[in-house]
């Protein structure tokens, strides 16, 4: 069944981010009425068409239980992918919890590269250049919009 398991014992805050063009990292609490020996595990589909992964490199806390996940040579593709975090108890059967997520949306870009600003002292101003951030995704330039701040001291 679909909510087999104890109640409250699923995992809860799911959240992951893509940074560095290609690491991926996702954590997660324990379910609040998880006992005290459920280990949680980590899976991942990237696509239909690709086999589901399980994490190599788990990141653990305190008590040596899996809360997170560090997963490396991550590309964005076009369809969303699916996660599933399940867990294993001495005590009872554990809720498991799954998401599809478009990788997109969760990557924080690196910043623009080559910035460069050239001030005259005439009335030109200052010319700021930069080329877009890295990224694995984006390959039009003309996808990226920027905002400059300039502040005076």
């Amino acid at each position: 069944p679909v909510f087999a398991g104890m109640s409250g014992s699923a995992i809860e805050n799911f959240s992951c981010v893509i940074y560095n063009i290609f690491l991926m990292n996702c954590t997660w609490q324990a379910g609040r009425d998880a006992p005290a020996d459920t280990q949680y595990f980590l899976y991942w589909q990237k696509s239909r068409e690709e086999n589901q992964m399980e994490c190599e490199l788990y990141i653990k806390d305190e008590n040596c239980r899996n809360m997170g996940c560090i997963f490396q040579n991550v590309t964005i593709g076009i369809e969303k992918a699916y996660f599933l975090v399940n867990g294993s108890s001495k005590d009872s059967l554990i809720q498991f919890y799954d998401e599809y997520i478009d990788l997109y949306t969760i990557e924080i870009l690196s910043a623009p590269l080559n910035v460069t600003a050239h001030c005259t002292g005439d009335s030109t101003g200052c010319i700021i250049t930069w080329r877009p951030p890295l990224t694995s995704h984006v390959e039009k330039a003309k996808c990226f919009q920027y905002e400059i701040s300039i502040q005076n001291k």
